[in-house]
């Protein structure tokens, strides 16, 4: 089923994994919101320069951010309402991930390329 997903730290630089996650969502089908406030848009989609800019419902945030980055902006991720967050490799926080948990968010520590892959997202 098609979700729609926020692609957090999404770069317009191919060699790098947020952009190749923000492709792959693309062609599996997915609605993908990239937010990044240095670029206005990354694969051809239209990029949000923060997560309080995103409207509308909220499936999946997937992460390619540092815990200390996220976490000035928590509030606003718990106000999208997802049903899940993933903390892709090098992105994981157990702090922000219990405060998520708490509130009824679905935490993973996980690839969103290896979870589309395997069709396990």
């Amino acid at each position: 089923m098609a979700e729609r997903v926020v692609v957090l730290g999404a770069s317009p630089k191919p060699e790098r994994y947020s952009y190749k996650a923000t492709q792959m969502l693309t062609e599996y089908g997915h609605t993908v919101v990239p937010v990044n406030p240095y670029h206005r848009a990354v694969a051809g989609i239209h990029c949000q320069p923060d997560i309080a800019s995103v409207d509308g419902p909220v499936d999946t945030v997937t992460v390619y951010m540092r815990g200390e980055l996220l976490a000035p902006h928590m509030d606003a991720l718990i106000g999208l309402s997802p049903r899940r967050v993933i903390f892709n490799p090098g992105s994981e926080d157990e702090g922000l991930a219990r405060e998520l948990r708490a509130r009824g968010i679905v935490c993973e520590d996980a690839c969103t390329l290896v979870l589309l892959r395997s069709k396990q997202f």
